[in-house]
């Protein structure tokens, strides 16, 4: 299985970024994708998951409102679409697969992480 991240990049605050997670290795029906970020000294938080056969969500309260989790099937694709980028949400975001209940985790496979910096 592998995850490829891309997407991230430098933006000021209030703006904008689409991160995306391209998935292969298997077939996802059945498993849960999330994103994750880590912020300089901080540890891993948990951001936004997505079952991918209901497609239902469920986002951190922290960018609940401003970031939507989506996925594409025919491209077996994640998406995080952040708006109103805040410095605070400066980090190295993840992507993550696996098959859990809980939305936090544990997953079972990680991608290499895109970097995201909000400059204020």
């Amino acid at each position: 299985v592998q995850l490829q991240a891309s997407g991230g990049g430098l933006v000021q605050a209030g703006g904008s970024l689409r991160l995306s997670c391209a998935a292969s290795g298997r077939t996802f029906s059945g498993y849960t994708m999330a994103w994750f970020r880590q912020a300089p000294g901080k540890e891993r938080e948990f951001v936004a998951r997505i079952r991918w056969s209901s497609g239902s969500t469920y986002y951190a309260d922290s960018v609940k409102g401003r970031f939507t989790i989506s996925r594409d099937n025919a491209k077996d694709t994640v998406y995080l679409q952040m708006n109103s980028l805040k410095p605070e949400d400066t980090a190295v975001y993840y992507c993550a697969a696996g098959v859990t209940v809980v939305s936090t985790g544990p997953y079972d496979y990680w991608g290499q992480g895109t970097q995201v910096t909000v400059s204020s």
